[in-house]
């Protein structure tokens, strides 16, 4: 059984999201907790955030022990991204293009013949 947690439209790039994402795909959700409050990087908190509702899917939806799950998926997806204008010399302007992620995070309980 899993469970599942998703946060759309988070103002990061996705990018740098990954970064920290790869960090704790695989590992116990303790172990994931632990990177997270130390990496010192805005999407570790976000990616927290998410964390702590799949844990909390698995344990008041599927009936899992917290102490038990590890992360079976992690993994960011591009979001839409905001398009905006900065003017410069001699009347022109370049793009600014604001980057949005989606982060998903999937538990499970590990099996006994692993």
């Amino acid at each position: 059984m899993e469970a599942k947690a998703h946060a759309k439209y988070i103002r990061i790039s996705p990018r740098k999201a990954r970064q920290v994402m790869d960090l704790i795909r695989g590992k116990s959700v303790a172990e994931a907790y632990a990177i997270l409050k130390n990496t010192p990087k805005k999407a570790s908190g976000l990616i927290e955030k998410v964390l702590h509702s799949a844990v909390a899917n698995a344990e008041n939806n599927h009936g899992m022990i917290a102490d038990e799950l590890y992360v079976k998926e992690a993994y960011v997806n591009e979001g839409p991204m905001l398009k905006r204008w900065r003017p410069r010399a001699h009347g022109m302007a370049s793009p600014i293009r604001k980057r949005t992620s989606h982060l998903s995070i999937v538990v499970s309980e590990r099996e006994e013949n692993q």
